[in-house]
């Protein structure tokens, strides 16, 4: 019953007002009926990204990628991976897309890794950064789940990005994985 849950407000672009029954209620702001869990996880949720944004990056320029999606857009990207895995044979795809499908929230993290930091580190496998940016305008697409090369500095990243929200949600004590599909 509504009794049991709480209203849940995230900001959105909407009208100057809005209303739910007799209820009107300001610009801004859209409120649902959750749960107190279902408010938490997205709560959680919102503070790992938070996290992955602001983690330290490579010569300060963030090449992140970050979304949280709710339960219902996570069946629909559950959808999507158990489609890739079964096209691609990659069984653990199929997998992920059952624990994604049951998920409360995703937390999604990624990274432009063609965006090259400028330092010619060799990291990459590439003696420049202009070496790296001509093989990767050569590089085929949709042969792989991803396409490379990839800047290492970029790639490091997204790993210190990813465990800082891991950790977010560890603080909090929710559960969580961090999934390569």
């Amino acid at each position: 019953s509504a009794s049991e849950r709480v209203f849940f407000f995230r900001p959105v672009q909407s009208d100057p007002f809005f209303s739910i029954g007799n209820k009107i209620f300001p610009s801004g702001f859209l409120y649902c009926l959750m749960t107190p869990e279902q408010n938490a996880i997205m709560t959680v949720a919102d503070l790992m990204a938070l996290a992955a944004r602001t983690a330290p990056k490579g010569k300060g320029i963030d090449t992140l990628e970050i979304r949280v999606l709710a339960k219902k857009d996570c069946k629909k990207l559950a959808a999507r991976l158990e489609k890739m895995g079964t096209e691609q044979s990659i069984g653990f795809f199929l997998r992920d897309a059952k624990n994604i499908a049951a998920a409360d929230a995703c937390v999604i993290v990624g990274s432009k890794g063609d965006v090259v930091a400028g330092i010619n580190c060799g990291g990459c496998g590439f003696a420049t950064c202009a070496d790296f940016e001509k093989a990767r305008k050569k590089a085929k697409k949709g042969v792989t789940p991803f396409t490379g090369p990839n800047c290492v500095i970029r790639m490091a990243d997204l790993g210190i990005a990813v465990g800082s929200a891991v950790k977010t949600a560890q603080i909090n004590n929710a559960d969580n994985r961090v999934l390569y599909s």
